[in-house]
């Protein structure tokens, strides 16, 4: 997204390897969306031409926008940031794109809070075009205003929200999520049937179930504990069935096998 909007881009991935597997990732993405006719051929040549994978955090140092996705692990989190804090230019805005971790633990790692905050894509983000943008008690008006020049520039649809577990979407949807896999859990439904009710019946764009899958089951569970360890509400206390899954290592459309399985991984 960064690179069809025309910023020049570095991607830094764990290893070199990691690096051009991502790049085949952009290429594919943008194969898709040439054959679609949502980007013209030179557009996606042109963006292709702007990304550069390396696995070096060193070569951030110029960058003017930072955007974390790493791991949902705060200790993983507040590591990178640290070094974040020591490598990027002074000036540079440094966003994570943690779907319900919170911000300031992130913020207080740099040395620099003032220049932290949340930029939370949703998936598929080539596609989603909301975008939240997540403002600490420490986040100044410059780097909160970046963040929404930047998203805006992707085309996306900047929303801004307070530091608070779920930050505003997640804070309604997984509640309601998790109480589809209890529905399922008590076999009271299965899960085509929980999907057809909210896609057939309520309109959604995607049924619970399959919505899951696309998130990931691993990282649906860290959303569901963080909601449930910070309000303290019994009834967001994850639902069993997403953890067994999650223990058997079955998370979704990445490993193949979720709700559903899923042809061709």
């Amino acid at each position: 997204m960064c690179a069809r909007a025309g910023h020049p881009t570095v991607l830094v991935a764990r290893s070199d390897a990691k690096a051009k597997g991502a790049v085949l990732a952009v290429e594919r993405s943008l194969e898709r969306a040439v054959g679609r006719g949502k980007v013209t051929r030179l557009d996606a040549d042109a963006a292709l031409g702007r990304l550069v994978a390396v696995s070096q955090l060193e070569a951030l140092d110029e960058c003017d926008l930072v955007v974390e996705a790493v791991v949902e692990d705060l200790t993983v989190k507040r590591g990178l940031f640290a070094d974040l804090g020591r490598t990027c230019r002074p000036d540079a805005v440094l966003a994570s794109s943690t779907s319900g971790l919170p911000i300031i633990e992130c913020a207080t790692a740099t040395g620099r809070p003032e220049n932290v905050l949340g930029m939370h894509f949703f998936n598929p983000a080539p596609v989603m075009r909301l975008v939240e943008v997540v403002r600490t008690a420490l986040t100044s008006d410059r780097t909160a205003g970046i963040a929404h020049g930047a998203a805006a520039a992707m085309g996306k649809r900047p929303v801004g929200c307070a530091d608070r577990a779920g930050f505003i979407v997640n804070a309604l949807l997984f509640p309601y999520l998790n109480r589809a896999i209890r529905l399922v859990e008590e076999q009271a439904i299965t899960p085509d049937d929980v999907d057809a009710v909210m896609t057939g019946g309520h309109g959604y764009p995607m049924g619970p179930l399959k919505l899951l899958d696309v998130v990931g089951l691993d990282v649906s569970l860290q959303i569901q504990r963080t909601l449930h360890d910070t309000f303290l509400d019994a009834s967001l206390a994850p639902a069993s069935y997403l953890e067994h899954l999650v223990r058997a290592g079955h998370l979704g459309n990445k490993t193949g096998q979720g709700f559903r399985v899923h042809a061709g991984r």
